[in-house]
Order: C-alpha cells, then structure tokens, then sequence
C-alpha cells in the first residue's frame, strides 16, 4: 500500500522533496505524505476503503467527457482531451463554443480523429481520450464549451474554458514608464481628531487626498478582510474570517446616512459623556479593540434599527445584497450566530466552539437559526453594504485627486481555523491541515500560521470559481492588489494537526491556471499585481511571475550585495517591482538601528540560545556599516554624517537619506511608511508571537491632522516626488 500512496501523494501535487533553508535536499516522510493526503479525505489508514476510493474516482474521471475547466492564453493552441466509452469515439460529435460575450461557434468532430492519448478498461466497458484541436480563441473570457450527439438536447460533456491575457493589467503611466510612490499603512493604526479610536474609511479617504497633494500615487493598505465583530480582540489582518467581504469596524459611523438623518443618535454621540468615551479611546497608544468595537456596533445597531431607508437607499442595498449572493448571506449568518453566542456567555471564537449543530452553514439547523433572526442577519448585511460604500468612495476620492493607482489592497495567504470561509465551504478547505513554513535558520522547527488550505483538486473541480471570487472581491474599490505570499499560487507548506511544522510538506497548484486567471481578472478590475516574493522562491517561479506580469517586492534590507557599498543599489532593481525599506512584518528604521527588534526578541524569547542572538548582533553591525557605506557611496547623505557606524545613530538625516536613496531607485513603485515619516521605533507586529506581544494594535504617534501640518514631512515627500519623476526619466 505504501507504493500506492507514493503514486497518489505525487499525482495530487505533494512534492516528496525540496531544499531547505540551508541549500540541502531534504526529504519528505510517507507519514508526512499520508498525513496530507488524509487531510485532502483520502482513508489513508484503510487499504480496502483507499482502493475502493480511488477507483470510484479513476471511473467519475473517466465518465466525465471534458475536464471541468481549461485555461488558455489568448491566441494559443486549443487543445482540448476528451474522454468517452469506446463506442463514442467514432461518432462525429456536435461542439458549441458559448463566448461570454453572447457570441456562438459551431461546428462537428470526430474523437478518433485525434491523437489517443489514453485507455481505462473497467470491467463493464472500456474508455479512451484523444487531444483534439480547435481553432485559437481570441476573445478573453469565461467561456463554455459543449459537446454533443446530434439530435440530444442534452450535451456529452461541458467545460468552462477561460481564456486570459498573456500579463497583467498595468496602469498606462506605469506601463509607460512612469516611477511612483505611495506609503503602505495600517489602517487601524491612523489617528484623527474625529475618529473613534482606530482608523477608518473616512481617514483613508482624508489621507488619500491630502498624499495625492504631496504626490503620492498609490496608498497601500493591510488586509482589510472580514474579521470578528463578536470577538473582537482576533485582530490579526492576516488571520480573517472572509476575503470577500470588509472589516465593519472601519465603518465611519457618523459618515452612515442613517445616522446623519437621525436627531437623536446625533445628539447622544454630541453629548458630554459620550465624547470623553470617544477620547479615551482616541488617547489609547495600542487600539482598544474591544472597546471601539462594541461602541461602535452599539450605535450602529441603533442606526439600523430606527433607520428609514430612502427609496434609493434601499435599492441599493437590495443590489448589495443581491450581487453578495450566498457568500454575502453566509458572512452575516456567521457574524449573527457568533454575536448570539457570546451574548449567551459562550466562548464561541469560531464555528468548531458552537453548538453542533451550527458548525456547518448547510445545516438544517443554521436555516432554522436564520430564519429565526433574520433581523440579526439583516443587521450584518447592512454593515457589510455600508462599509463597501464608504471604501468604494475612499476609492473614488484617490481617483479624484489624481492619483495613478489610488488605494491598493493585500490579500491575505489564507483565513482562520474557525473563520465563515471554512464553516461555509468544508469541501474546498481542508481543516486537518494548516499553512505554514519549513524549518529555516531563525525558527528550527519550523512556522504553523494556523491557516487551513485550499484543497487544489477541489478548486479545479469547482472551476477555479472560488479563486475568481476572492479575486474579484479583493480588486473591488482599488487601482493595485498585492498578493501575500505569492508563491501560494505555486505551492504551500502545509503541516499535520499536532505536528510540528518540521514534519509538513509542500502541496503544488496549478500555477499557470491562477496565474491567466489573475491576469484576466485584473484587466477587467483595471488593477495592477504585486506579489510579497520574498523568502525562498523556487527557480524559475520569478521568471513565470515576470513574464505574467507581476510586480515583485524588493525590500532593501533584504538586498545585499559586494558592490554598491554592500547593497545592491535600488537603481539596480528590476522595473517591474515595488521597493521598500521595510514592511510591516520588520522593525521600524529607528527600530532596526538601535537593534530594539533584538532586544526585543530577547525579551519575548523568541532565541534559541545567546549564540544566536550573538550573531544577529553582529549580523546587524555589519549591516548597517554596509547601509552607511552604501549611503555614502551614492552620495545620499551629508558627509557631516561620520562613515563609522560606531558613532552614526539613526537621524532625520539619516531616516530622509535613506528613503530618497529608494525612491531613486529604478522601480516603478516605491512604498514608504508613516513610521519611519514619524520616527517610531515600536514595530506593529513581531513575526513567531501572538499573545506575547500586542501585535495589530500599535497607533502612529501623531494624527493625521497634526503629520499634514507638518512642514518637515511635505519636504520630505516633495524631494521623494522629485527623486521619482527624475527616475522615470
């Protein structure tokens, strides 16, 4: 049986090899490979029940004329296996190709005709597939292919056939060589004098117009992904719910017209009492999630409840709806359950806490609950439709200022264990397993990020329909999208339950399918792709994202080099990326030169052992030496500034050198970050904590108000803008 598992392990994409960390061939473990395939639903652990499986499959494949899908670049060579009892193969079949844009091609073909590329016997008839050409479609789409008997209604066979551009969209100023920049937020970081304790849609579209005045052309964002209303402290942007739908805590609450036409609700919020609640909150250096959170919901609930929709208002809600679909419905299902069980005083933090018969949205009992609240649901519903609004007119302000991209957004690699996405679609999450990371040089054993994958044969069953969803959703209301861990679209670690992560292996998906369909969608949603490359990136996956035209992400700490100074010089960065200094994910640039990312870690116990931190301390001096050096080299900073780092501490000379050293550079987008603009040294976020750090939470330390004032800052961003246009030239 062991042989059989090997042959299904590598025919559903488990690699049974990779290289580690340190350049070695490491091998993957058949426990390991039983343990993914059991995850995908294979009865691993019973050889007769496994047998019977398999050949319950191999038959359905066979039954089956045409694959579910097909992916195909525009103007290529169709060619398409079709599968059928030997008895067919010599018939001439009717075939209809339905292009979604309403045309209709016919024709006829004979099977036999083409090139036989397989046989199945089973024990009641025998089976055969031969490759048939067709002529190139030249039409982008989702297209539907049929195949037929002449005189049957009834088609042999269907297949949606998509066809894609060859690359990405690119907005036509960055196409044409135009160099941008923009900085990279936290949404909930910002500050504002008028908003309630984290940042929210209005203050994105407040900074989106005040940075287009400074010429900024893109402002990116966190994931802005549906969380937990009810649970409000899981805050991590990158751990959501759902990918299809937003964050209500990023509603406005006095932008709602709702409450704007409500006197009353006006007046409480005007009120004394309710104003020192709200500065609290706003004083707060971390953002108080349970506290805004449940204020908030508090008078939104008020505001949906004594809301008088106009007939307009309702229209468009009624469409909101309507365009959601089940998805939309799932989402404010969940999040009214989850509200309802914790009211009750459950710990009900994600659906395999609540009852049992709640745990799956198609249950009998989850329409009965439903049914039931429907008020509750209509609550959710409404928030997701107000928060879609105010995005989409934070979108439209960029737009409106000028900005070449606007917002961009980031998806994130995956959702929760408990999250609506895996309560609604068990079949295409596979729960008994988690996305992760191979052991490497800082974490030994290796990363369990808690994220349940994507089963890839469940997703070519459906059509690939899911990825075009998420993709859709997350092009909503933007000019760029950046894809967290691109190489998902290639391949993710995933790790047993109760596993270290050490013990995972990689899973492969159709990379070249995800890709075209990327493509496509980003076209149609005029959004262009940045892909989060860094890490280990397997040969030729970067050539396959060039040539499909994603950008790539070049953080220059990251980029070290003999020449240059010790770092490869952002001049010499390839076009097609987007450059940074740091990310979310690293520590601040006051933080990284005073080493308090070590301290840190020390203090967290995130080492193994003082050796290790040893050579991160030396690791780090030589560093910033190489960056001094570098800086010096291009002539980015004053000589005034001593080129030992023995005696150079992180300065707004030396904070400004460094940026205007990257928007220099020859990407066609650089990120900046309001951190370093503002000098902080507290990261965001301490990659391998969760509870021993208050990751998420930290806030600028000035408001928006008083940063736009702040004539220093224009000044810096007046010479980034100058660097940029100079380096499109």
């Amino acid at each position: 049986m062991s042989t059989l598992i090997e042959e299904l392990a590598a025919a559903k994409g488990i690699a049974s090899d990779y290289v580690d960390a340190w350049g070695h061939p490491a091998l993957v473990s058949p426990e390991s490979k039983a343990a993914m395939l059991r995850a995908m639903g294979y009865h691993v652990d019973d050889d007769d029940a496994l047998l019977e499986q398999l050949q319950t499959e191999e038959r359905q494949h066979w039954l089956r004329p045409l694959d579910p899908v097909q992916v195909v670049r525009v103007g290529e060579p169709l060619v398409i296996e079709i599968r059928l009892p030997i008895d067919f193969v010599n018939d001439e079949l009717d075939w209809t190709l339905h292009l979604e844009g309403g045309s209709v091609s016919r024709g006829v073909m004979t099977p036999i005709d083409g090139e036989l590329v397989g046989v199945a016997e089973f024990p009641d008839l025998e089976c055969q597939a031969y490759r048939v050409a067709f002529a190139p479609v030249t039409e982008a789409g989702y297209h539907t292919l049929n195949i037929g008997e002449e005189g049957y209604e009834e088609p042999l066979g269907q297949m949606r056939l998509i066809v894609v551009p060859a690359s990405c969209y690119k907005q036509p100023a960055i196409a044409n060589g135009r160099k941008v920049w923009g900085p990279s937020v936290q949404l909930y970081c910002l500050r504002s004098r008028r908003n309630w304790g984290i940042g929210d849609f209005s203050d994105l579209g407040m900074l989106v117009e005040k940075l287009a005045d400074w010429g900024a052309h893109f402002v990116g964002l966190n994931p802005i992904h549906a969380l937990y209303p009810a649970n409000p402290e899981s805050a991590s942007p990158y751990s959501p719910s759902s990918r299809r739908w937003l964050n209500v805590v990023y509603i406005d609450v006095e932008a709602v017209p709702e409450f704007q036409a409500n006197a009353a609700l006006k007046a409480e919020v005007a009120g004394a009492d309710f104003q020192r609640h709200l500065a609290t909150l706003r004083a707060s250096d971390d953002v108080a999630y349970t506290a805004v959170t449940q204020t908030k919901m508090a008078m939104l609930r008020k505001v949906f409840d004594q809301a008088a929709l106009t007939a307009d208002r309702q229209a468009a809600l009624d469409a909101f709806v309507a365009e959601g679909g089940d998805s939309l419905l799932q989402q404010a299902t969940f999040d009214a359950i989850q509200a309802s069980l914790y009211a009750e005083g459950q710990n009900a933090w994600g659906w395999p806490a609540w009852p049992r018969e709640l745990q799956e949205y198609h249950l009998p009992a989850v329409a009965a609950w439903a049914d039931a609240h429907a008020n509750d649901v209509a609550f959710f519903l409404y928030l997701q439709f107000v928060a879609d609004e105010q995005l989409a007119d934070a979108d439209r302000r960029a737009r409106v200022a000028g900005m070449v991209m606007g917002i961009y957004r980031d998806l994130a690699v995956g959702v929760s264990e408990g999250s609506t996405e895996t309560w609604a679609n068990r079949e295409l999450y596979c729960t008994q397993a988690s996305v992760g990371a191979p052991p490497d040089i800082l974490g030994p054993l290796g990363q369990n990020w808690g994220l349940p994958p994507m089963n890839p044969g469940k997703l070519f069953e459906l059509a690939y329909q899911p990825m075009i969803d998420l993709l859709r959703a997350n092009m909503r209301s933007c000019g760029a999208l950046r894809l967290d861990h691109v190489m998902a679209l290639l391949r993710l670690w995933w790790v047993p339950p109760a596993e270290s992560a050490a013990k995972g292996a990689y899973i492969y998906y159709p990379v070249h399918d995800l890709l075209g369909i990327l493509a496509l969608e980003s076209h149609r949603n005029q959004c262009l792709i940045i892909g989060e490359d860094l890490g280990t990136v397997p040969e030729g996956i970067d050539v396959t994202l060039k040539e499909s035209g994603v950008h790539s992400y070049k953080v220059f700490f990251f980029e070290r080099s003999k020449q240059d100074g010790g770092y490869i010089s952002p001049t010499h960065y390839a076009e097609q990326a987007m450059s940074a200094l740091t990310t979310h994910d690293m520590p601040t640039l006051k933080g990284f030169w005073q080493c308090d990312d070590l301290a840190l870690g020390r203090q967290l116990g995130l080492y193994p052992d003082e050796e290790v931190l040893a050579r991160l301390y030396a690791d780090r001096h030589e560093a910033k030496q190489r960056i001094l050096d570098s800086l010096h080299a291009h002539g980015v900073i004053s000589d005034k500034i001593s080129r030992d780092v023995n005696w150079v501490g992180m300065s707004t000379d030396l904070n400004h050198g460094m940026q205007i050293h990257m928007a220099r550079g020859h990407c066609a987008l650089f990120s900046t970050q309001l951190e370093d603009w503002l000098e902080m040294d507290k990261p965001v976020n301490v990659p391998g904590t969760s509870t021993e750090y208050p990751n998420w939470r930290r806030k600028l330390s000035r408001d928006l108000e008083d940063l736009f004032a702040d004539k220093a800052l224009a000044a810096l961003a007046s010479q980034m803008s100058r660097a940029r246009d100079e380096a499109g030239r």
